[in-house]
């Protein structure tokens, strides 16, 4: 499964400080995930990702 974090912020319509505030990231943890040369995501962010894409309610009513 695919993961844009971007696609997935923008659908959220956040901002990538209020995307880090959400996820309790830093803003630059969300560059490096946007960036075509930066890092994926992995482990719990990889999860807490496919349900901010699949479920948004659900993210936003536990972290929210």
């Amino acid at each position: 499964m695919d993961l844009d974090c971007k696609a997935i912020r923008e659908s959220l319509k956040l901002s990538q400080s209020q995307f880090a505030a959400l996820l309790d990231i830093s803003v630059r943890t969300i560059h490096k995930w946007e960036s075509p040369t930066g890092t994926a995501p992995s482990g719990a962010a990889r999860s807490l990702l496919k349900i901010a894409k699949d479920r948004p309610d659900v993210l936003k009513d536990v972290l929210g």
